[in-house]
């Protein structure tokens, strides 16, 4: 008999995965000034050693005013991306699974505080806040500070931001670029009706609203090497009527496909206070297998799931090819060892973790490669 689909290896583009679990890029809200700090190299150091197929660094910033909060990463200069490299340094030091990198702007959706201290949007004229920006100059909550909106000289600056972004990225020998267009951030503004209510090419119809992120697709597509994946992130509905839905999400997708993106992670919402969402365990997945069945485009299925059993069933009956996890990470860092030792696969232990394998699991581990060097 075959093993698990789930711990098969996967080729996106120039890179292969040991298996088809992706460990979802989870904001930390503990940079300083867009810097990684030491708990960067505590959060993904533990991670890395986790045996998933790839690691994804959280959401970072490609400009200062497109942070979610002031405490997030970014890689936008000289200064963040010298502690980008500082942590990854370590990190390889120890482990060579993959790392992928989520660069993000977050629009009218910046400027927010630190998620335990309520994560409600920071003023411009107070401390820690800014001015945001969007596609249209409607704020994402009533109470919010309305964004500006972006001229055409302003989108060209983030739309270059992404790019420069990514060279620093290739730079620091990052695996995979994903461009974040999910969770109502600045690309999911765009693509949305609902946030974008344009009046110029970059606005209106579908082909229209579509322009600018994949313009920036296109253009960091451009700026690093051919081998290098560039995946893209979206959310496969708002969940409010009239806005951003499944059949434009596949839309996207053919338009990505035909530009060489070479993969989509279908999440869902964020965009709009209004969204009814059935969260459930798997919810988010028959968006991702409507994707999978409209193209051949690799797709990464994601949201509540937890057990080793579905991860298998969602990659086992086609519904996705991978599959992402980010709080069940958190919550069991050695979530695919566990999943491995249930499914009867193999998974990559560190040498010094050899000997706390399991006497009814005798074949589990297996010892890594020699770990990178930067």
């Amino acid at each position: 008999m075959s093993g698990p689909k789930l711990f098969e290896p996967i080729t996106v583009r120039g890179l292969t995965m040991a298996n088809r679990i992706v460990i979802a890029p989870m904001c930390q809200y503990s940079a300083v000034d867009g810097c990684m700090t030491d708990w960067h190299l505590i959060h993904l150091g533990h991670l890395a050693l986790s045996g998933a197929g790839l690691l994804t660094i959280e959401a970072t910033a490609v400009l200062p005013e497109g942070r979610i909060s002031y405490g997030d990463v970014g890689l936008y200069d000289d200064a963040t991306e010298a502690a980008m490299a500082r942590v990854l340094g370590s990190v390889r030091a120890h482990s060579d699974m993959p790392v992928a990198i989520q660069l993000g702007h977050a629009g009218r959706k910046a400027s927010t505080n630190l998620p335990w201290l309520g994560g409600q949007q920071i003023a411009p004229s107070e401390q820690n806040g800014w001015q945001t920006l969007a596609p249209s100059p409607l704020a994402f909550a009533e109470t919010d500070n309305p964004p500006l909106a972006l001229n055409c000289e302003e989108l060209d600056r983030v739309r270059d931001a992404f790019a420069a972004a990514a060279v620093r990225a290739s730079r620091l020998g990052i695996d995979a670029v994903q461009l974040h267009a999910a969770h109502g951030y600045l690309l999911h503004q765009f693509l949305s009706p609902l946030s974008n209510r344009r009046d110029d090419e970059y606005g209106g119809s579908l082909e229209n609203r579509m322009r600018f992120p994949l313009e920036v697709f296109d253009t960091v597509r451009q700026a690093v090497p051919a081998e290098m994946p560039i995946t893209m992130r979206v959310s496969g509905t708002d969940w409010v009527d009239g806005g951003w839905d499944i059949d434009q999400t596949i839309a996207f997708a053919h338009a990505l496909e035909a530009r060489g993106c070479s993969a989509i992670h279908v999440s869902s919402g964020g965009l709009d206070s209004r969204q009814q969402i059935p969260v459930g365990p798997g919810y988010q997945v028959p968006l991702a297998r409507a994707v999978k069945q409209a193209g051949s485009i690799p797709v990464v299925a994601v949201g509540m799931i937890t057990e080793p059993e579905h991860a298998e069933a969602i990659v086992g009956t086609g519904d996705a090819d991978m599959v992402g996890l980010a709080r069940a990470m958190l919550y069991d860092p050695r979530w695919p060892w566990h999943a491995a030792a249930e499914l009867g696969a193999q998974v990559v232990a560190p040498e010094q973790y050899l000997r706390s394998q399991p006497r009814r699991y005798r074949d589990l581990f297996r010892a890594p490669k020699t770990a990178r060097s930067t």
